[in-house]
């Protein structure tokens, strides 16, 4: 039986400094991604070492990532089978090129969602132009235009909620489902509802288990990992993410120990 993870990358293999807990000793971390500039940007702390020794003995490893093409290939890493990324917009096969099935889907509907990405984008940047502290951006890849992100110069994650409020969460598009977002740190993205994780996740699994049955694990740590992760036979979320939070926070203590 062939082993898989479908695993996400930020804050699940590795972190900014930013996000690492107080103490930490810098001498035991280790490079795992760049900023385009090729500075340094997110290390692995030697338990997050060891989970990737240990995945990549005994499975197939799968990366469900929200970056792009770019970013993703600043990722030091060695991967081996197909990798997700943009939040499920784009699947790269082994040979790290574009998924021409899963390509031709996501063409397909783009049209229906494109007008409405323009218009939220308009909005966005209207409510960005009287605070410059805001920094948005569409996304785009592999020639597509795809989703929009902002962040902020605090890196809080506070003006993006206020964003939110202001001038997108009743916006129509978000309104009747055709949109989403998703707000994790000093990151909001805008998306089309076309455009989640698990739908290439569920894509990639109907292909692998035609080969036979399979065992599948799913590793994420924010709210748009949960839906994969539901799809795979086990689920993996780090300690003292969002996800984590949402779902062991209301815990008592008692019970928050035994797990």
């Amino acid at each position: 039986m062939q082993a898989y993870i479908f695993i996400d990358l930020d804050d699940t293999l590795f972190q900014t400094l930013r996000k690492l807990k107080p103490g930490y000793d810098p001498a035991e971390l280790v490079t795992r991604a760049l900023l385009a500039d090729g500075r340094e940007n997110s290390f692995a702390t030697p338990k997050q070492q060891w989970l990737w020794q240990w995945l990549s003995r005994d499975f197939k490893i799968v990366p469900v990532t929200a970056r792009d093409s770019g970013a993703f290939q600043r990722v030091l890493l060695s991967f081996t089978e197909e990798a997700v990324l943009n939040h499920g917009a784009v699947i790269l096969d082994k040979h790290g090129q574009v998924d021409t099935e899963w390509q031709q889907r996501m063409k397909t509907e783009q049209a229906q969602w494109q007008p409405q990405l323009q218009a939220l984008w308009q909005v966005i940047l209207a409510y960005c132009q009287d605070f410059p502290d805001y920094k948005p951006r569409l996304v785009e890849d592999y020639g597509e235009i795809l989703f929009a992100v902002v962040k902020h110069r605090s890196g809080d994650e506070a003006p993006l909620r206020q964003l939110l409020d202001d001038c997108l969460l009743n916006h129509p598009a978000l309104a009747d489902g055709r949109f989403y977002w998703h707000l994790n740190s000093n990151n909001l993205a805008i998306l089309p509802n076309a455009i989640r994780k698990e739908r290439a996740v569920a894509f990639l699994l109907a292909r692998y288990q035609q080969a036979g049955e399979i065992f599948t694990i799913g590793a994420g740590d924010s709210l748009t990992d949960a839906p994969f992760l539901a799809l795979c036979d086990y689920a993996l979320i780090p300690s003292n993410t969002q996800l984590f939070k949402v779902l062991f926070d209301g815990l008592p203590i008692a019970h928050k120990k035994r797990y």
